[in-house]
């Protein structure tokens, strides 16, 4: 016998209601029919990119109408787009991949929500960092997820030093324009034995785990193709595979 479904989990969007819609992080076959009916019936969909969320709808058959909500409007999108849902309007909110307000933009039109009582509906599917960290072989007890460092190299080997002794597992995004940098300073900082798990183009063709030491994944990531980004998982030090 099936489990009763929450009304939270209705496939039509109700009015007033902000859902927080995770899409595919690399294949498409991995949207949810959840996803997928919201996205096509909601009154509006806040995205990170136009062009990106525009270019996967009509590959999905949909026409929404598109509203830009990312890093460099969210403050103002959010009461905007707060207005529209205290009006009656219902509104998914979607990043360029995975689930919003993880080092994506959507935390600021949740809070905005938040405040004013509006109804938040999360809608679960992908995430680039729980994807690497069931597949990883690294501790996953418990996990720091830091989302992206700071470009500046001092400021990613103070993370490191702070958190050397962490007794979890540590979780970061990485581009790939200093990934190969962050991963000689994971080296130098922690030591050459620590056991890390680098992680690229998750559920795309080309996917790829490198785990073992942070010596002997540095060197075979320096002779690999860096393009797309990165999970980055750093075991505690008393980890050894």
């Amino acid at each position: 016998m099936s489990a009763p479904v929450a009304a939270n989990a209705s496939l039509t969007p109700l009015p007033g209601h902000l859902y927080v819609v995770a899409t595919p992080i690399g294949n498409m076959a991995d949207l949810t029919e959840r996803a997928l009916a919201l996205l096509g019936s909601v009154d509006l969909v806040a995205c990170e990119d136009t062009r990106t969320t525009g270019s996967m709808l009509t590959r999905l058959g949909l026409r929404r109408e598109l509203v830009a909500y990312h890093d460099h409007n969210e403050t103002e999108a959010a009461e905007r787009l707060a207005d529209e849902l205290a009006a009656g309007k219902s509104i998914a909110v979607v990043s360029d991949a995975g689930t919003p307000a993880l080092s994506d933009p959507g935390f600021r039109i949740v809070r905005a929500c938040r405040r004013r009582a509006l109804p938040v509906v999360p809608v679960p599917g992908p995430c680039a960092i729980t994807t690497a960290l069931c597949a990883a072989g690294l501790p996953t007890n418990g996990f720091f997820f830091a989302g992206f460092l700071p470009p500046k190299s001092a400021a990613r080997i103070n993370f490191l030093t702070k958190y050397q002794d962490f007794d979890y597992t540590l979780a970061l995004y990485e581009s790939c324009h200093r990934i190969d940098k962050f991963a000689r300073e994971i080296v130098d900082t922690l030591g050459p034995d620590r056991v890390v798990c680098i992680a690229k183009e998750l559920t795309k063709l080309h996917e790829t785990f490198w785990v073992g030491t942070a010596s002997e994944v540095n060197d075979r990531l320096a002779q690999a193709s860096r393009k797309g980004e990165f999970v980055v998982l750093i075991a505690p030090a008393s980890f050894t595979l």
